[in-house]
């Protein structure tokens, strides 16, 4: 009887045929030595494996390495493992719970008799890095849930136990083990703690045990690993570089706004920032009104029988904030469609009226939980640019595909090149039939194929309603920010009884579009205040031009410069307190004006000012309509 031979096609569509069986590792390692040194797992037939998984059959098989987006995961999964097998050796009474790999790191949650302190967190890295050079062998091994919950009871990780007990009884688990150390996991991990290289401790939080604040607090220990340590250095830089443009430190520095426990995830806008509101408004309100949109204005608060409707009190319930008033429940809107919607039926449309583009800066209210809360990119009350399109079916691409054209000219505007566009697919909890979410999600596809763009499906990432289309921006130092939404709505319009009168005089429920082009102002001008570190170009900048004196003999003629520039529309201030110049143009430096102009006795003589941009520039001596074409070219260019 002849051996059994097996096919594994590689991802250049090469065939090769083994004995069966085999593992992922011996199949590069017939591939070449470097390939096997670099193999961090396998990918057999879309399935994420470990190098020593056994392959059996034909298969579709990719190598994992470093250089591939599912190795880094690989990587930082198994240093969440390699940390809680530091904080074991050092602290044998802690306990370990969960630790899954997040955005550009991983975290492990601990239950320990005393807070962790940052010299723990030194300790336990260096143990990290101890462990790691042993590269010792990681294993893997399959057993029954009730064997792996008396395991775990065993050593006094009662936790883990717990966690193993709420999978149903009939299944088996994976366990994973690296030296003394063994954790319950899907994997895949590492074939050895020496794949793990490059890696830092970051900070210590709290966490509930589950997410639960009924249950026991735990410790949070966050980390970064990375493939290559100039990714890591490169990515710590990065984070240097926010904590210098937090908005929230220069919200008050800037004078800008500020926030209280009076009004928990609530913003106190000072004038300054005020000001920059005011002009990222009046900016959307001329898209809007040049892009075929009727500006509308709904109601705050909505009685409970329309959200029951809608949808939003069975899947959105616990994220609203209600009220009742003479035995009516009512809720404060945390969106915007229903109450487009209503203006919609308010009147009987033809198909000869769509598409209908209504818009609104409409203020939302959302109950998120106050750990959640982040400053202004995580708030409990924010105002949308929100705009619902009531369409036909046929016309939802061709207004995907405007808006597509649309939302990237705005985001060049406000100084944003690099778009990434991702489409969020049916989550779990939903409304309306499956053949209905296929025509939603296709007719999004067909949308963004169209436009030219490429794009990330996110599963189970849309609204509860329909699938969306999402738009990233990356900022100044390399981070990503979601801001924009398109979503089709093939639900909602129905439930709420909209309609519109065909070209057959039959009556069709129209197609609703869901867009946003900037999403929450308030997270948007955080967004702004980050990537420009709160030095803001001409046109967003709540103060454009400080004029200064070297002495009281120039004082009427700067008040009469100041009055010119106002004429002309910039938002002047002036100094003319009694102080050394060097000092005045230092302290007013700070503020990050876009221009300081200084007059002494020769400009006053000459009616001209010395100009200074920002960053200390001297562009020299310019007479007033010189420095007035200037301005205004810049801030129209948006330069």
């Amino acid at each position: 009887m002849g051996l059994k031979m097996i096919a594994v096609k590689l991802p250049d569509g090469s065939q090769r045929q083994f004995e069966a069986p085999l593992t992922v590792a011996q199949v590069a390692a017939s591939i070449g030595a470097g390939l096997a040194k670099a193999a961090l797992a396998g990918k057999v037939d879309g399935k994420l494996v470990d190098t020593s998984f056994l392959i059996e059959r034909d298969v579709e098989l990719a190598i994992v390495t470093d250089k591939d987006a599912d190795g880094l995961e690989v990587i930082r999964h198994s240093t969440a493992h390699l940390l809680a097998y530091a904080v074991k050796e050092l602290f044998p009474d802690a306990q370990v719970t969960i630790g899954p790999v997040i955005e550009n790191g991983f975290y492990y949650d601990f239950a320990y008799k005393r807070p962790f302190t940052p010299e723990d967190l030194l300790e336990i890295e260096k143990k990290m890095a101890e462990l790691a050079k042993k590269d010792e062998p990681v294993t893997r091994k399959v057993v029954a849930r009730d064997e792996a919950i008396a395991y775990f009871e065993s050593i006094g990780e009662a936790y883990k136990a717990e966690l193993i007990g709420s999978i149903p009884q009939d299944q088996e688990v994976s366990l994973y083990t690296e030296g003394k150390f063994t954790d319950l996991c899907r994997g895949p991990h590492v074939p050895s703690t020496g794949k793990l290289k490059v890696f830092k401790l970051m900070k210590l939080a709290g966490a509930y045990w589950r997410g639960d604040a009924k249950n026991e607090m735990l410790q949070r220990v966050y980390g970064t690993a990375w493939a290559k340590k100039d990714e890591q250095e490169a990515y710590l830089h990065m984070l240097e570089e926010a904590e210098k443009r937090d908005h929230r430190k220069l919200g008050r520095a800037l004078d800008l706004f500020h926030f209280q426990d009076e009004a928990p995830g609530l913003i106190f806008w000072h004038a300054k920032g005020w000001t920059i509101w005011q002009q990222v408004e009046q900016f959307m309100r001329r898209v809007y009104n040049d892009n075929g949109y009727q500006e509308v204005k709904a109601p705050q608060i909505l009685d409970r029988s329309l959200w029951e409707k809608t949808g939003h009190w069975d899947n959105y319930r616990e994220g609203m904030f209600t009220t009742e008033s003479e035995n009516r429940s009512y809720a404060l809107k945390p969106m915007n469609c229903p109450g487009h919607i209503q203006i919609f039926n308010a009147s009987l449309h033809s198909y000869r009226d769509l598409p209908l583009r209504f818009g609104e800066f409409g203020q939302c209210h959302r109950n998120e939980p106050s750990g959640a809360l982040h400053g202004m990119m995580r708030v409990r009350g924010f105002t949308q640019d929100d705009g619902h399109i009531f369409c036909t079916e046929e016309q939802v691409q061709d207004e995907v595909a405007a808006f597509d054209k649309l939302v990237r000219q705005v985001y060049v505007d406000f100084g944003f090149t690099e778009v990434a566009v991702k489409l969020a697919l049916r989550p779990d909890k939903r409304v309306g039939e499956e053949d209905v979410w296929d025509k939603a999600e296709n007719a999004l596809r067909e949308a963004i194929r169209a436009s030219g763009a490429e794009w990330e499906e996110l599963p189970g990432e849309g609204a509860f309603y329909g699938p969306k289309i999402e738009y990233h921006l990356k900022d100044s130092i390399g981070r990503s920010w979601q801001c924009g939404t398109m979503q089709v709505d093939f639900s909602m319009p129905g439930r709420l009884g909209s309609e519109y009168v065909t070209e057959d005089n039959g009556r069709k429920v129209p197609v609703m579009l869901h867009r946003a082009i900037v999403g929450s102002l308030e997270r948007f001008i955080g967004i702004l205040i980050e990537n420009h570190a709160g030095a803001m170009p001409l046109w967003l900048a709540p103060v454009q031009v400080v004029v200064l004196n070297i002495s009281d003999a120039q004082s009427e003629y700067v008040q009469n410069v100041a009055q010119t520039l106002r004429k002309q529309g910039f938002r002047v201030e002036t100094d003319l307190r009694n102080e050394k110049i060097t000092y005045k143009i230092r302290q007013h430096s700070l503020q990050k004006p876009p221009y300081i102009l200084v007059v002494g006795d020769k400009e006053r003589d000459a009616n001209t000012v010395a100009v200074r941009a920002r960053g200390n520039v001297d562009l020299g001596v310019m007479p007033i309509d010189v420095l007035v074409e200037r301005l205004r070219n810049e801030v129209e260019t948006k330069a």
